[in-house]
């Protein structure tokens, strides 16, 4: 049976839920989502990625500033929506939000919950070396992702993933997760989380960006995937401070923070690290391998916790 579903997003990750929602022949009455920014060098106001697609799929736009007036909770429940389904939106429901429809309010969120509750749980997976990573359909409560689990899938966590080759792969499987969960809407049984492994994935912090070079190889590649593109791990050069996007862990030792012989290699406190791809502050990604023939990290230099020699 066809529900008229209220969708909350706000950045391309909800997009594949969205499609999802429309591919199984369920009527999206409102789509909510924050409020056109400024963005670009212009600064002019930009709509969402959510907004953008709900305007083109001719669903009426919602975007309030805040959810704490009577006003717009009686919006919300004239609707009397069977269901919402909230992804990424970026603004915290309140309990009397989460009563209004039939079903009350779904969320999916990027992890396996009880892993990684919060935030930032694509950028903490990878930053913490985990293998394996999902989706979960919550049932949502008021707490920080706390409600009992419609639904999950899981995706592994690929050696080279970043932040944003693992983000695209989730709202793909968020989609998909979705999907499924509308064909078994009142069949399916909430799972309460376990108590056990509870994580909470903490806003990323920019201080958090900066690479110390006594750290193991490996933890150091996990820091600068789970930041890759942005804000991005980086380095401080002769006072420039340089992005690494792309780099590869090695199994060879040296003096911690020297710069290898040959090639774009960068002793660790365990192994070492061979850059790729780098961004110097206010210019394009380059490859290292450029970056080093121009001589701004020459051969033998030593970089100590991070900081210039």
């Amino acid at each position: 049976m066809a529900m008229r579903i209220i969708f909350m997003g706000t950045p391309d990750f909800a997009a594949p839920a969205f499609q999802a929602i429309v591919d199984e022949g369920h009527e999206i009455i409102a789509a909510y989502t924050r409020p056109p920014a400024k963005s670009g060098r212009g600064m002019k106001l930009t709509p969402s990625p959510i907004h953008s697609l709900a305007e083109a799929a001719h669903v009426p736009v919602k975007t309030p500033n805040s959810l704490k007036y009577p006003a717009e909770l009686a919006a919300f429940a004239d609707m009397a929506p069977d269901l919402a389904i909230v992804v990424a939106y970026g603004m915290i429901l309140p309990q009397s939000w989460l009563d209004v429809p039939t079903l009350g309010c779904w969320n999916i969120h990027a992890s396996l919950l009880p892993r990684w509750r919060g935030a930032a749980p694509i950028q903490r997976a990878i930053m913490a070396g985990d293998k394996e990573t999902g989706v979960a359909i919550m049932q949502m409560q008021a707490g920080l992702d706390t409600g009992p689990v419609l639904l999950s899938q899981s995706c592994a966590i690929a050696a080279d993933d970043t932040a944003a080759s693992l983000h695209d792969k989730l709202a793909i499987l968020g989609g998909a997760a979705l999907r499924e969960a509308l064909r078994q809407a009142g069949q399916l049984t909430p799972q309460a989380q376990q108590q056990q492994g509870i994580c909470y994935a903490e806003k990323i912090d920019k201080a958090e960006a900066r690479l110390d070079w006594r750290q193991p190889a490996s933890v150091l590649d996990a820091q600068i995937r789970g930041l890759s593109p942005f804000p991005g791990a980086w380095f401080d050069v002769d006072g420039t401070r340089v992005k690494i996007l792309r780099a590869r862990p090695l199994d060879l030792q040296g003096p911690v923070g020297q710069v290898a012989a040959a090639g774009a290699i960068i002793h660790c406190g365990q192994g070492a690290l061979e850059l790729i791809e780098v961004q110097r502050a206010g210019k394009a990604a380059m490859p290292a391998t450029a970056f080093m023939r121009a001589g701004l990290l020459p051969a033998g230099k030593v970089l100590t916790s991070g900081e210039s020699a």
